[in-house]
């Protein structure tokens, strides 16, 4: 259900981008517009621009961030937004902590039964989900791509991964923090916790 659930978030995000005045808002819902990977790939382009590896960025390298992004948001409204995340007003803003701030707030019932799946997933318990912890725990073969011989069990697994693995960066690899954002965007298109814990239960059997 998750292509559906994506498709009504993108389209809930661009109607309440209409309504809103909040610059932060606003750039979550635009991140949203985009499905559910749309924070996390933001996060990896801050990451490919943050070249001395300082985890922070200036306001050149955040519009520009927002620039190759496609976020089409002009000189002001960025200013704003980066004046709410530079809480010391040292010119910088560290962007593990905005990516936080951009994330859809979620209960602790959610992040738990997300935090559940993951661990499910991450066989090993190193904190990283790979095509190797995988083998034990999704069945490749119901995928219709095997079935009818076009992709092997690795590729499989490998497009599984892609999915929660952010959009230009692919290295196989699922982090903790890239399986909650992603997770995140899933979660704001569905309203109670109830519903999302259910969700989460059938589609890994936890």
């Amino acid at each position: 259900g998750t292509a559906r659930h994506d498709r009504e978030m993108a389209i809930q995000a661009k109607r309440n981008l209409s309504k809103t005045t909040d610059p932060v808002e606003r750039l979550r819902l635009r991140c949203l517009a985009r499905g559910s990977a749309g924070i996390k790939g933001l996060g990896r382009v801050f990451r490919i621009m943050d070249d001395d590896n300082s985890r922070t960025l200036d306001f050149k390298e955040f519009v520009k961030g927002l620039n190759d992004y496609a976020m089409m948001i002009d000189k002001e409204e960025a200013q704003e937004i980066f004046r709410i995340f530079d809480k010391d007003g040292s010119g910088t803003i560290d962007f593990d902590e905005f990516l936080v701030t951009l994330r859809p707030p979620m209960s602790k019932a959610r992040k738990e039964i997300i935090m559940q799946a993951f661990r499910k997933l991450d066989k090993t318990g190193d904190g990283v989900i790979t095509i190797e912890d995988l083998r034990g725990v999704y069945n490749a073969k119901h995928h219709p791509k095997y079935q009818n011989g076009d992709w092997t069990e690795d590729q499989v697994f490998r497009a599984f991964l892609d999915n929660f693995d952010s959009p230009y960066d692919k290295d196989g690899k699922v982090t903790t923090e890239e399986f909650m954002n992603y997770y995140a965007g899933v979660s704001a298109s569905i309203d109670t916790d109830v519903y999302f814990i259910v969700m989460m239960k059938n589609a890994w059997k936890l």
